[in-house]
Parts: structure tokens; C-alpha cells; sequence
């Protein structure tokens, strides 16, 4: 009892020195504070994962995670959440025991396997992160229901790429029965698909129903006709990413919109894409510096036990944008 009632002020004492956080959250986190660890952890996952996908655009999301910690975590808060179950170190959650190992599990007379190891509890990662994450959207305005649409496609996506991982047991390398488990993949591989969904992202608008809000697909107005014709209602599907506003062309800085500007930043002058001198310096040019480095070249092993290199010069150009 004495270790519960000093566990439980520590908790207390944690939870209350973390800024930014809802009464709800604060809760959550006095009640399983081990997972609140596991959110700091997807929060510098998801930081680094954003900085990659994003690391050629004019925005290259290094500013927003620095000045928000918990708007963001989606989807890796389900995802950190999962592995950190998985890896026994939250004390509240494990393996899912729906895929554990019964004499009829799975298999085929051709290809017989049975359900083993740790099979990664994606349910539960998810309903933490739902709780955790939608607590946050407090007013029922349309910017709440984007944030809870995308907060769902972004959990529901990390269930749907589980994948099954089998490990092969037999004499001599054979493989006579298969043991098999669900497994996360690699964050890598969700921020691929979550950038090409962010791609497609779809316009909303937000109307008012019988039920109060409601987003609906934006459309096109038409112009130059007598009578418009009526607007057909079409609502995002759940996995659509949406947003409610085009964002700004983060070319200046601004501590209002998350940009750092482009100024500074190293293009290509020959591309084409994103990170093109043309795009990503935004029309007012590049500099260009002629940089000289000696580097190390045509290394050779020499026996025993010696790594012997020459000593090349280097010339090439890197441009910067104004």
C-alpha cells in the first residue's frame, strides 16, 4: 500500500508539470503515466518522420512540433502506444490475445502455421490514443471535426497496414509449421502513405444540420448560369485526409503560421520539383557559393592491418535561397 500511495504522487506529481495538457489528459495521465512515456516517445517519431517527408517543401515541419508537443501525435501515438505494449512496457496492456497460439489456429494442410509470439495490440494503442489525443477537441466547431476526422484516419491506418510475420521451424532449415504474429511496420512506410494521402487531401465545409455540424466536400460555385443548380451534399470518407483552408506559402517567416521562412534554405537550380531554386525560394533568387574540401579517396587495405587513403580535391556548387 505504501509503494501504491507513493507511485501514485509521483504520477501526480509528473502529470502536473507537463504544460499544455486538458484536465482529461492529466487524468489519463495519473492513471497509466508509463504510456504518457510511450507519447513522448511517438512525439519525436512522428517529428522526425514529418521532417523527412516534408524536408524538401518550403514547410519542412520544424517548427510546429517544437511549439506544440501533443497537436500532432497522430498517428504515432497509436503507433507508440502498440510497440511500447508489445515490448511489455506498459504495465495496463501486452500482447493481444486474440492471436495467440490454440491447438486449431490457422494453418492449412499444405501450408500449416499456428498463431505464436507477441502479436501487437493495435486495439488498444488505438482506443488509448483516441482517448488521449480527442480529449484536446473541446469545442464542437468545424476546425474540432477536422482535427477528429484525421485523428481517425490516422489510427485507423496504422491497423490496417498490421502485418503478419511468420518464423519457420523444422529440421535442417524446413519448414514443416510456421508460427505466426501481427506486427507494426515500420513508421517509415506509414509516413509514405500518410504523404500521399496528404497529397490528395480533400477541401471541406462545415454546415449546419439537424444535428448540428456537419463537414461536407467544398465545391465549386458556378458562375455565368441563371439558376445554380442544386448542391449535391458529398461527405469525406473516412479515410480522406481534409482540411478546411489552403495553407499559407510559408515563403516569409511567421510565428503565426509555423514558418521559418525559405530564406537561407539549399535548392537545386536544375530541378523540378519541390525543392527547385524556382519554387522554394519563392521568385527572389539564389546565391550561388563555389566550395572547395579535400577528402579522403581511392582507399586501399593493405595487409595487416592498415587502411591506406589518398587525398583528393573537391570542387562543386551549392546554392542558397535569398
Amino acid at each position: 500500500m505504501e509503494i501504491r500511495l507513493v507511485s501514485s504522487f509521483t504520477s501526480a506529481m509528473l502529470c502536473g508539470r507537463i504544460p499544455g495538457l486538458t484536465p482529461g489528459q492529466r487524468n489519463m495521465c495519473r492513471e497509466m503515466p508509463d504510456a504518457l512515456i510511450a507519447l513522448g516517445e511517438g512525439h519525436q517519431l512522428g517529428a522526425q518522420e514529418c521532417q523527412h517527408q516534408f524536408r524538401g517543401h518550403r514547410w519542412n515541419c520544424s517548427e510546429v512540433w517544437q511549439r506544440n508537443v501533443f497537436a500532432h501525435v497522430i498517428p504515432t501515438a497509436a503507433y507508440a502506444v502498440t510497440a511500447a505494449c508489445a515490448r511489455g512496457n506498459i504495465s495496463t496492456c501486452g500482447c493481444d490475445v486474440r492471436h495467440k497460439a490454440t491447438p486449431t489456429a490457422g494453418g492449412t494442410p499444405d501450408e500449416p502455421w499456428k498463431w505464436g509470439g507477441c502479436s501487437a495490440d493495435v486495439d488498444f494503442g488505438m482506443r488509448y490514443a483516441r482517448r488521449f489525443m480527442d480529449a484536446r477537441e473541446l469545442e464542437r466547431d468545424a476546425r474540432t471535426l477536422m482535427n477528429l476526422h484525421n485523428n481517425r484516419a490516422g489510427r485507423t491506418l496504422v491497423k490496417k497496414m498490421l502485418r503478419t510475420d511468420c518464423k519457420c521451424h523444422g529440421v535442417s532449415g524446413s519448414c514443416v509449421m510456421k508460427t505466426c504474429w501481427k506486427s507494426l511496420p515500420p513508421f517509415r512506410l506509414i509516413g509514405d502513405k500518410l504523404m500521399n494521402k496528404y497529397q490528395k487531401a480533400k477541401t471541406v465545409q462545415a454546415i449546419k444540420g439537424k444535428r448540428g455540424l456537419r463537414l461536407v466536400l467544398s465545391r465549386k460555385k458556378h458562375a455565368g448560369t441563371a439558376r445554380a443548380p442544386k448542391p449535391v451534399l458529398d461527405w469525406p470518407k473516412r479515410m480522406e485526409l481534409i482540411y478546411l483552408e489552403a495553407s499559407p506559402n510559408y515563403c516569409e517567416r511567421s510565428l503565426q503560421t509555423g514558418s521559418q521562412g525559405t530564406a537561407g534554405r539549399t535548392c537545386q537550380r536544375t530541378g523540378h520539383g519541390p525543392q527547385s531554386c524556382d519554387l522554394l525560394c519563392c521568385g527572389r533568387g539564389h546565391n550561388t557559393q563555389h566550395i572547395r574540401r579535400t577528402k579522403q579517396c581511392r582507399c586501399q587495405f593493405r595487409w595487416c592491418c592498415e587502411v591506406k587513403c589518398d587525398e583528393c580535391d573537391e570542387s562543386y556548387e551549392e546554392f542558397t535561397c535569398k
